[in-house]
């Protein structure tokens, strides 16, 4: 299988979504210290430049790939790569099974002000202790948000591409 987390910006909620589904961060050190946060691979590190691309965060201990990407404002990417997928599954034979996991709805309003401060404005001095904060508060959403989404994953479809927009995590 193949684990796609996508968000706005895909460096924040993403990331501990990969972090948390690779087991790099586990429940049993929530609350996380900040340390733990910002030592978290690509959190708060992906630019604007990185927007759209696909980050390689490892392989899971059943072997699956999991990926991060940012999308922007762009509601086209996930569709886009839906359909790149299925064409993939179709003519190349790909076997692997792709599920796209939405992290935006954990996303608390002070996350999204940090990341503002932080990656758009290029002040960490306010931005990276707003994230913190609001990594603190979302982490065991995201934590709820990964296990669903490789529950969701082992149930048996013969869907080969899972979207999910993941609503019920919304704070």
């Amino acid at each position: 299988m193949i684990f796609i987390y996508n968000d706005y910006g895909g460096t924040h909620t993403t990331s501990l979504a990969a972090a948390l589904h690779l087991q790099i961060i586990k429940p049993s050190s929530f609350p996380l210290s900040k340390e733990e946060i910002l030592a978290v691979p690509y959190f708060n590190k992906l630019t604007k430049q990185d927007f759209g691309k696909l980050i390689f965060h490892g392989k899971d201990q059943n072997g699956n790939l999991v990926y991060t990407i940012g999308r922007k404002s762009q509601n086209l990417v996930v569709p886009s790569l839906e359909s790149l997928g299925s064409m993939l599954i179709e003519h190349c034979k790909i076997e692997e099974r792709i599920i796209f996991s939405n992290t935006s709805p954990t996303v608390p309003k002070i996350m999204s002000v940090g990341g503002f401060f932080s990656r758009g404005l290029n002040i960490d001095s306010i931005g990276v202790p707003l994230l913190i904060k609001g990594a603190k508060q979302c982490v065991q959403n995201i934590y709820e948000l990964v296990e669903n989404t490789k529950q969701i994953a082992l149930t048996p479809t013969e869907d080969k591409i899972i979207v999910l927009e993941n609503q019920q995590f919304q704070t």
